[in-house]
């Protein structure tokens, strides 16, 4: 069976969940940094305590920047092994909680289809970013990488 097959038979099927990661006033100051976001809702801690979420959040982007990272440890349970992935792009994101600053996110993924190309087979994967004890995800995105034989 090459990977193509694999992947298709994982298809509507859960991947995995990461471990919990802090995202950190330091971490969101860091990405306010390199993005040259500082709007007060997300680096200024007395200012967001009077503000509408009561503390700092993290960027939407940030949140979603974190996909790949919250990703460690989830191994696809296919036996071929291909040579490299890529990320090819993004079909949908939301974003419907946010993240206050200190909070522990994790990410669930589901394949969501398997398909080929010429050198390989693209997936799209449906990642929701929860945060520790919300209802609510902080991210639902589809993503879509390419794996290449």
């Amino acid at each position: 069976m090459g990977l193509l097959e694999e992947l298709k038979a994982l298809e509507g099927q859960e991947l995995g969940v990461g471990d919990w990661m802090e995202v950190t006033q330091e971490r969101i100051d860091a990405f306010a940094d390199a993005t040259d976001d500082h709007q007060w809702i997300h680096v200024d801690p007395d200012k967001a305590a009077s503000g509408p979420f009561g503390t700092t959040i993290a960027h939407g982007y940030l949140t979603l920047s974190l996909i790949p990272a919250l990703g460690k440890g989830i191994e696809l349970p296919i036996s071929t092994v291909p040579k490299m992935g890529i990320n090819y792009g993004l079909n949908r994101v939301r974003f419907p909680s946010p993240v206050p600053s200190g909070s522990k996110v994790r990410a669930r993924r589901v394949l969501k289809e398997a398909t080929g190309f010429e050198g390989g087979v693209q997936l799209v994967v449906e990642v929701t970013v929860e945060i520790d004890g919300k209802d609510k995800p902080a991210c639902v995105a589809e993503t879509v990488s390419r794996l290449y034989t």
